[in-house]
């Protein structure tokens, strides 16, 4: 399991990643309840899975704590395209891996292009395009 950073609740907003029964998921709403004459505040939280698309609620009193993902940004050159997957190089420490290719990628890149991926929790994704690298033949 990659590396994750409690958060306080109360300071989560929508956009943020939370991890939620051990996926990493997208915050799309939170809502806060006052507390009654003795309860605390309590926070509902609605988030949508990144590898599933599956929409999750969570609901937890105001003082609570809540796992986030540290994600990195990089950029990286793909290196080969085989199927579904591409086998890129990291720009920064050349370490080469292989990574899903995406229907929403699939036309815009070919070997040689420059793609900024994520690094979340050793799970790398690709989130865009750079651009391509003139390769000498």
């Amino acid at each position: 399991m990659g590396e994750v950073k409690p958060k306080s609740v109360n300071t989560l907003q929508k956009g943020h990643y939370v991890l939620i029964e051990g996926d990493i998921c997208t915050i799309v709403d939170v809502q806060s309840s006052k507390g009654g004459k003795h309860g605390h505040s309590k926070y509902r939280i609605e988030a949508v899975g990144m590898k599933d698309g599956r929409k999750r609620q969570v609901v937890m009193p105001s003082g609570s704590t809540v796992d986030t993902p540290v994600i990195e940004k990089r950029n990286a050159q793909i290196l080969s395209i085989v199927g579904n997957k591409v086998n890129a190089m990291d720009a920064e420490n050349y370490e080469t891996f292989d990574m899903p290719l995406s229907d929403e990628f699939k036309d815009n890149i070919q070997e040689g292009t420059i793609v900024l991926y994520w690094d979340m929790m050793g799970e790398k994704v690709i989130k865009g395009i750079k651009g391509a690298v003139d390769v000498p033949e």
